[in-house]
This record gives C-alpha cells, sequence and structure tokens, in this order.
C-alpha cells in the first residue's frame, strides 16, 4: 500500500531511471554509428587511394583520372640540377599522360597508410612510400593527399609529395 507521497516518488524516480536506460542507450547507438561511419569513412578513402596506384600501375589511365576531382592538383618537391628544391605542379590529365607512356606492370608504389584525419566530407592522409619501376628500387617519400566527398563518393583533391633516393627506412 502506498501512502500519498510515496507512490508519486515511487513513480517520478522509476522514470528518471527509465529515462536514464534511454538516454544512455542513445548515446551508446550513436557512437557505435559514428564508429561506423569514421571506418566506413576510412575504408573508402583508402579504396580511392589504392584504386589511383592500381591503375597508376596497369597504366590504366581511365581508372587513374575516375579518383580526382575536376579541379585537382599534385605537386611535387624536387630538386633541379643546382640542387635547388622547387615545386612542380599538374593536374590528373597530365599525370595520367605520364602513365600512359609507363609499360603497365613497369611503376609499383608500395605506399602504407600512415596517419589519417576526417572532418565531415574532407580527409587528410599521410602514406610514405617506395616506388619500385622493373622491379628495382627508384624512389621513396611521402604522399600528403587532401581527399574530399562529393555525391556520396571520396576524390582527391590534392596531392603534395616528396621525393628521395635515401633515407627511406
Amino acid at each position: 500500500m502506498c501512502c500519498l507521497f510515496l507512490c508519486p516518488l515511487k513513480k517520478l524516480a522509476m522514470q528518471i531511471k527509465l529515462k536514464k536506460y534511454f538516454l544512455l542507450s542513445l548515446l551508446s547507438t550513436v557512437i557505435s554509428a559514428d564508429t561506423a561511419y569514421s571506418q566506413n569513412a576510412e575504408d573508402s578513402i583508402k579504396a580511392v587511394i589504392n584504386k589511383m596506384f592500381t591503375g597508376m600501375k596497369n597504366g590504366d589511365t581511365v581508372l587513374v583520372k575516375s579518383c580526382f576531382t575536376e579541379t585537382a592538383v599534385l605537386q611535387t618537391f624536387g630538386k633541379d640540377k643546382e640542387g635547388k628544391i622547387n615545386i612542380t605542379t599538374d593536374t590528373p590529365s597530365d599525370f595520367a599522360k605520364i602513365i600512359a607512356t609507363i609499360p603497365a606492370g613497369a611503376a609499383d608504389e608500395q605506399i602504407v597508410f600512415k596517419d589519417m584525419k576526417i572532418d565531415g566530407p574532407m580527409a587528410a592522409v599521410w602514406t610514405p612510400f617506395k616506388l619500385y619501376f622493373n622491379g628495382k628500387f627508384y624512389s621513396c617519400g611521402v604522399n600528403s593527399f587532401q581527399l574530399v566527398r562529393l555525391n556520396n563518393e571520396w576524390k582527391i583533391q590534392y596531392i603534395l609529395d616528396t621525393r628521395r633516393k635515401n633515407n627511406c627506412e
């Protein structure tokens, strides 16, 4: 039997407990969904980068160009004949033209996904690499990718890379 004051308090306590469990359950679902999106986004980002390198290795210029936005920029740090550092800039079409001149299977850039940051429709990816040409070591360095998610698809917007022949470990 409930007294006049005790029954409403028990009822209120039960409602508070239910609200607490509901909020905890909701929070858990949101965290799980965010983690799943993050893993799915990471996988999708890695897939487009890997697709570009597969296209490069196979000499498939259509596949290579499909990985980029229409306004993408590719830049490389390099040294001129005097040893002065400079930056060269290309478009995906320029890159595809270079790929078209290389026999299929000759260029094999092996990357490691070192670091990835994602904020909504933007991602930054850091990938150290070793490039082999006709099975022989050619160069190493780091690719810095900037990707964007447009029309539910990740595309490369920007690549900046370094290249060198030593200190590759």
